[in-house]
């Protein structure tokens, strides 16, 4: 099929591998602009640019597909179907309509449960035990389209929102063959979202800081939630003021007790609310992710101090 590919993240980049080696002809791929990153602000293209070019993909990266030539363009690429994939733009009604099968969307949820922009994230903060990828019809509502195809995923303990993402978006990918070959013939139905929807909100930098007064399970979940990106943090006090850390991995400890926030002993075991969560592996800022106890080697935190907790409240769901 003629197609075209739109994606930014690295979630994106095993599906547009994927339609490249069922042997469809992309045409042209989208995705967001260049933008500054890293310590000298330089501007780098996204993952899906960076990969599309390597396979010697023609790439687009309009600011925003609202604008009438953007629309123009693409209109007279002659699709079949266009695949999207964490795009990260809203898509006119003209857009949707331009090809000739219209536009599919790759979601990580079982919709309508988490429509929005965190929704794996959002899964594993909310102690959900299942999750998965759905390829639905896009429509003008946000993540609202008729389901065409599903996979469930089970969410382990253990799981981060990079290990869970990374076997989400490579389970998404197989979906996308089965998906255009059912479509084409005409045997795929659509079946509409049916129960209550909830909104998967963008994470906020003040939401990231962990609040040690919510019981020790909802802090593991927050930790893991938000691995390895933005990261849960807390701040320690350190020799020339308080000093930010990232919380990368935890699990909930059977042992110990004490007042919210509250080192109890040399493993980064802190008292939460209900319960006692260990720290496993943190992250000063500036420096490389580490074990707890590495980092409690050259930054002692001695047992007995009290971490403070976040101010913001937890984010209710709708």
């Amino acid at each position: 099929m003629r197609l075209a590919f739109m994606g930014t993240p690295e979630f994106a980049v095993p599906s547009l591998a994927e339609l490249v080696a069922a042997g469809h002809e992309v045409v042209a791929v989208y995705s967001q602009p260049p933008r500054p990153r890293g310590r000298g602000q330089k501007l780098t293209p996204s993952p899906v640019q960076a990969f599309a070019e390597t396979m010697g993909l023609p790439v687009f990266t309009p600011e925003t597909m609202k604008a009438p030539e953007a629309i123009e363009t693409f209109r007279s690429l002659n699709l079949d179907a266009a695949c999207v994939v964490a795009y990260g733009q809203i898509l006119k009604p003209e857009v949707l309509e331009a090809p000739r099968l219209g536009c599919l969307n790759l979601h990580g949820s079982l919709l309508p449960r988490w429509r929005g922009a965190a929704p794996i994230q959002r899964a594993i903060m909310a102690g959900d035990r299942r999750t998965g990828v759905q390829i639905m019809r896009m429509s003008a509502g946000l993540d609202e389209g008729p389901i065409l195809l599903s996979e469930v995923i089970d969410i382990a303990p253990d799981d981060t929102a990079g290990s869970l993402g990374e076997r989400m978006a490579h389970a998404g990918a197989g979906l996308w063959p089965r998906a255009l070959a059912a479509l084409e013939r005409g045997g795929l139905e659509a079946v509409e979202q049916v129960g209550e929807a909830t909104y998967a909100r963008k994470i906020t930098p003040a939401e990231a800081h962990i609040d040690w007064t919510r019981p020790a399970a909802e802090v593991d979940a927050h930790v893991r939630g938000l691995s390895p990106a933005p990261g849960a943090w807390f701040e320690a006090p350190g020799p020339e003021g308080p000093v930010r850390i990232k919380a990368l991995m935890s699990r909930v400890s059977a042992r110990g007790a004490g007042a919210p926030g509250e080192v109890l002993d040399g493993e980064l075991r802190v008292a939460c609310g209900q319960g006692v969560v260990r720290l496993l592996t943190v992250q000063r800022a500036g420096k490389a992710a580490q074990a707890a106890d590495e980092m409690l080697r050259g930054f002692p935190i001695a047992p007995g101090t009290v971490l403070p907790s976040s101010s913001e409240p937890p984010r209710g769901e709708r």
